[in-house]
């Protein structure tokens, strides 16, 4: 296994955030391997972190709080997209991308737990929510979630879900489903819609959508990415727009209101991002220097990449 140690870089952010209150918040960076294409990323248990490469599949694991890490699944002819981590069963679940795989890994020595297939060769499973009892996964270019019953006795048959409503406007070659997180109970998943720049409920059963209507500002179309749902706080990545977008939810999460929008200089075109306490980790996937395969060459050789931290 390909061994890599980092140190974290701390740089001081005097006015590289704006937030509504004009409180400056610091920001710092863990460094990711040259030329690792991230796109996904999860916290585990205590400061754990993972990373996700498009470019092989590889799986970066470092520390939030010492900026050391090494490279855990070390892997080729694969990619690694958004993921999550289900600490209770030590798994790591990761979206594959093209051909509508999704690989689990063990996170006590990457070892891989399963290769599945949920959607036809077609499909692009780009990001993961996790429930109780099942996996979803969203599909980029088609309207479809693919839910992977699991448990402790190991995995269902993968079930693919129509998504009906404004969530499921779809046409070819247009990003639409992205981020998707779901509720506590997980009778309700969330989404985000890349092109049409909304985002919305799903229920998991019937594939209905919904979309949720945000006041205070809107959400850039075009740029939505990763997401990620804490209590009635939303957190959605904007890529290209070099944002995080912070909605507050109603109690029955039928509205919400857009009451922050996070920028960095260090941010470089994040994709998505993890929340855990006051602090927010978001991949910089540098997507302006270059799509990775098989939408481009990907950025070029030599190319840094980081994990860019907004501690709140």
């Amino acid at each position: 296994m390909r061994r890599l140690r980092l140190t974290l870089v701390v740089v001081t952010a005097a006015a590289l955030l704006v937030a509504p209150a004009s409180a400056k918040q610091p920001t710092s960076t863990v460094p990711l391997p040259v030329d690792f294409q991230p796109e996904g990323i999860a916290i585990g248990t205590g400061d754990t972190f993972y990373v996700g490469s498009l470019r092989d599949g590889d799986i970066y694991r470092g520390d939030l709080s010492t900026g050391e890490g090494e490279v855990f699944v070390d892997t080729s002819a694969r990619a690694s997209v958004g993921m999550r981590v289900d600490e209770a069963r030590k798994l790591l679940f990761v979206a594959g991308g093209p051909g509508g795989h999704v690989y689990v890994y063990d996170t006590r020595d990457g070892s891989e737990v399963a290769d599945i297939a949920v959607g036809p060769p077609t499909a692009f499973t780009n990001d993961v929510a996790l429930t109780r009892d099942a996996a979803y996964f969203t599909d980029t270019f088609s309207p479809f979630l693919y839910k992977l019953p699991y448990g402790d006795g190991g995995f269902g048959a993968p079930v693919a879900i129509p998504v009906t409503g404004p969530a499921g406007a779809s046409a070819p070659g247009v990003f639409g489903l992205n981020g998707i997180d779901a509720t506590p109970d997980g009778s309700t998943l969330v989404v985000n819609h890349t092109d049409l720049g909304i985002i919305a409920l799903v229920d998991p059963a019937t594939g209905a959508s919904t979309e949720i209507p945000v006041s205070g500002g809107g959400l850039v179309p075009g740029t939505l990415d990763g997401l990620q749902l804490e209590g009635r706080r939303l957190f959605v990545v904007q890529n290209f727009a070099n944002s995080i977008a912070v909605v507050d939810l109603a109690g029955d999460l039928s509205s919400g209101v857009l009451v922050d929008t996070i920028t960095s200089e260090l941010f470089q075109v994040p994709t998505t991002a993890a929340v855990k306490g006051g602090t927010i980790a978001a991949v910089n996937g540098r997507f302006d220097l270059g799509f990775p395969p098989p939408f481009g060459p990907g950025a070029p050789p030599g190319t840094t990449f980081d994990v860019v931290l907004v501690h709140r």
